[in-house]
């Protein structure tokens, strides 16, 4: 089973920027993509980027042309890059990973990091 951390996480100004990263660990045979999912108060939780192995990747569209999804693949780890900061970018984030071990294929979850952007 996998294990992934989330950091970066915390409180900035409307326009300011923040990077978050989530670093995984146990055994991962081969990772399918990886991505983040945000969740904010009274509101299902969507998602935000992802991006495969191939490095093709996802944007909501709320956050296209602000935000940057990257990986690391050799430290199996992913970034967010955050800018042009919006109050309703408020919100607990998520990292997710796609991963295999052997042939069965699993979903982890992060435990969620806090972004609070104020006006």
């Amino acid at each position: 089973q996998a294990q992934l951390v989330e950091s970066g996480g915390g409180s900035v100004q409307a326009g300011g920027s923040l990077g978050l990263s989530c670093a995984t660990s146990g055994i991962i045979v081969a990772i399918d993509t990886m991505g983040w999912y945000r969740q904010a108060p009274g509101k299902q939780r969507e998602l935000v980027a992802l991006i495969s192995t191939g490095r093709t990747t996802t944007y909501a569209d709320s956050v296209k042309g602000r935000f940057s999804i990257s990986m690391n693949r050799a430290e199996n780890t992913v970034y967010l890059e955050m800018s042009s900061l919006r109050p309703d970018d408020t919100a607990v984030y998520y990292c997710n990973v796609v991963y295999y071990t052997g042939v069965t294929r699993r979903i982890a979850w992060g435990q969620g990091t806090q972004v609070t952007v104020s006006s």
